[in-house]
């Protein structure tokens, strides 16, 4: 069986700009592999309407599931919400529930316009619960809106999750050793991806004090197979002189 598989839609010119560091795309490629949806690309764009709905329109269309994060706050360039609505073509207007939620959270007369903002979502959308900042996340279609703050965006995935169906989680095992270059086991490793066609095979150099050497994964939704293709990789390592360990080298 095939995954359903997974991009991600990363919004903020202040990504763009070097402002913000993204720290949400690990822990989504995480769980999202955990729960057997992998994730297969990702875009940084700008907080930029036209390219905002010709992106999502595009990427909905090639994945199963698409989940965008930031731009859903209460400023003027908080635009995301606003953008998924055109893409689907349906109006943009406050939420029963969100708008309900956000009137009871704020003392009376502070529910003001930018906050509302936060409660207006494309008409038919699902609200994703938001544990830690009340205003929530929404998907409508297969794509799932959430905050860019990475906090509350796992939080809001967190809530998410058991709503989500994938497939087998993915399987995943690393090999390292300290002194080899990717040049000696380049032609080894692959022969390996070629008998193992169903798996990712990745080799990622690492440098320490000390010297370095090279981490090899082998990352699949068949964990038998995984098992395998590593003792391959473990074998590898052996003939070129080297001792392998198992998991991640310490950098």
């Amino acid at each position: 069986m095939t995954n359903p598989t997974a991009c991600l839609l990363v919004i903020g010119n202040e990504v763009l700009s070097g402002r913000t560091q993204d720290a949400n795309i690990k822990f989504l490629a995480t769980r999202l592999g955990e729960i057997g949806i992998p994730l297969r690309e990702v875009r940084v764009i700008p907080d930029v309407p036209a390219t905002i709905i010709g992106t999502l329109n595009a990427v909905r269309a090639e994945f199963a599931h698409v989940f965008t994060t930031g731009g859903i706050g209460p400023t003027h360039d908080d635009i995301t919400s606003d953008c998924v609505a055109q893409a689907f073509g349906v109006p943009w207007e406050p939420h029963p529930e969100a708008w309900a939620r956000l009137e009871r959270h704020y003392k009376p007369g502070e529910f003001n316009a930018a906050r509302q903002r936060m409660g207006t979502m494309p008409r038919g959308a699902r609200l994703i619960d938001n544990a830690i900042s009340v205003a929530p996340g929404f998907t409508i279609g297969n794509v799932h809106v959430m905050a860019g703050v990475p906090r509350i965006m796992q939080a809001m995935f967190e809530a998410l999750a058991p709503t989500l169906h994938g497939g087998p989680p993915m399987a995943s095992l690393t090999v390292h050793a300290d002194g080899v270059m990717e040049g000696r086991i380049a032609e080894g490793l692959a022969a390996i991806q070629a008998r193992w066609p169903g798996l990712d095979i990745g080799s990622y150099p690492y440098y320490r004090q000390g010297g370095g050497g090279v981490a090899l994964v082998a990352k699949g939704q068949d964990a038998e197979a995984v098992q395998e293709a590593s003792r391959d990789i473990a074998m590898l390592l052996r003939a070129v002189g080297s001792q392998p360990v198992q998991g991640e080298p310490t950098v």
